[in-house]
């Protein structure tokens, strides 16, 4: 297994969190208001990986499933439609003079103003498909681009939303940017997950709702009686995932926050290539790999401004790592639970284990007896098909 690890000196030693204005405690409290008001809310659960922990010497290894989150199967419910819901109080409260709630937009009475929206992204499948859900929710158009490389499964499980469906013949960055062009071309709103210059509210707001992910960790932790986690190992893909889960912990627990491990695909490996260069850098492969929701070539530039500050080790591994992990969970081998994992859920989970049996990788990481991992498991089968291909009868299929 290919295996590559750079430290960040930067974050050695944890100040004070000092970027409120990209993410922080008061905008998390909004979103997590918002969010648990809604009907189909519940917390998701922190699964006990004890055996995972056992035969890697560690005090505790947590697992928050996100399998089950709102019915999309994936953390990302949380970000793309809450930013759609803040973009519609914004754009509706601006027609109108007067703030709108939540609750407004539920409601339907604004649906004439909210018809005449159109909002769009680029997705490699979970963040658009709950675009489409807000989307759907509140009342308002949905065009979501498809890259060449997302499968069927995920384009159905979109267009079940009421999204129109644009296919891009190019990879993720690719469709970006031609999102990007359609939106300026006919005035739609841009719904993404990354964010560059001069676009950064709405990105602040998709990372803003993850969060709520980590309020309902570390309640969880609390409840379980548990120490807080000492490491946290955490998906790339664009950065705002891992941004979300190390702004939302530094700021919590100030310089004793856990040590954040940012992990990526080998041929995807942006945030990777950015700690290298010391500054925002493309992809160094051709971003093909199973691991679609982490297949992406450009940084998230505000999610930059937090990682490049806050997380000390960024790792990249290769797909067979993921697969066996995934079928590790599937199998119960991990738990005393079997737990159904995609295939962009585990690479926290495959670093870990790449990890844990090497010694001098274990004192780089200060992995020990004492340590308490958090690991999030970003999505569940969102590809029924292919969790099938990649599982098989690892989950008695």
């Amino acid at each position: 297994m290919t295996l590559r690890i750079i430290e960040n000196a930067a974050a050695r030693k944890l100040g004070p969190y000092r970027m409120q204005e990209v993410l922080s405690h008061a905008a998390a409290q909004t979103a997590y208001r918002m969010i648990t008001a809604c009907p189909r809310y519940a917390p998701t659960p922190l699964r006990a990986l004890d055996r995972v922990a056992a035969n890697a010497g560690l005090a505790a290894v947590w697992y928050k499933d996100e399998s089950g989150r709102f019915g999309i199967g994936s953390f990302k419910a949380l970000g793309g439609a809450y930013a759609v819901a803040r973009l519609l109080q914004r754009r509706v409260a601006a027609r109108l003079g007067h703030e709108v709630g939540v609750a407004d937009l539920v409601r339907g009475g604004l649906r004439d103003i909210t018809r005449t929206i159109t909002v769009t992204c680029a997705t490699d499948g979970n963040h658009g498909r709950s675009v489409a859900a807000g989307a759907q929710v509140f009342g308002c158009r949905c065009v979501i681009f498809l890259h060449r490389d997302v499968s069927a499964g995920r384009e159905e499980a979109i267009r079940a939303f009421g999204a129109e469906i644009v296919r891009v013949d190019g990879n993720y960055d690719d469709s970006v940017h031609a999102a990007t062009r359609a939106a300026e071309e006919h005035g739609w709103e841009i719904v993404s997950d990354t964010s560059w210059p001069g676009y950064v509210d709405v990105p602040r707001d998709v990372m803003q709702g993850y969060t709520v992910m980590l309020i309902e960790a570390l309640q969880q932790l609390q409840t379980a009686g548990a120490r807080r986690p000492t490491h946290v190992f955490v998906q790339g893909g664009v950065g705002g995932l891992a941004a979300a889960v190390c702004a939302h912990l530094w700021e919590e627990m100030g310089s004793e926050g856990p040590i954040t491990v940012v992990v990526e695909p080998e041929r995807a490996d942006c945030l990777y290539q950015s700690a290298l260069a010391g500054r925002p850098a493309p992809a160094s492969g051709d971003l093909s790999t199973v691991m679609a929701g982490l297949s992406c070539g450009e940084v998230s530039t505000e999610a930059w401004r937090i990682l490049c500050a806050g997380a000390r080790f960024f790792v990249t591994i290769d797909d067979a790592p993921a697969i066996a992990a995934m079928r590790l969970l599937a199998s119960g081998g991990a738990a005393t639970e079997r737990i159904v994992a995609g295939e962009s859920a585990t690479a926290g989970l495959a670093a870990l284990l790449a990890i844990a049996p090497e010694t001098m990788l274990r004192q780089q990481l200060a992995l020990g007896p004492d340590s308490s991992i958090l690991l999030i498991g970003s999505e569940g089968a969102t590809d029924p098909a292919l969790y099938r291909e990649l599982v098989g009868d690892a989950a008695g299929a």
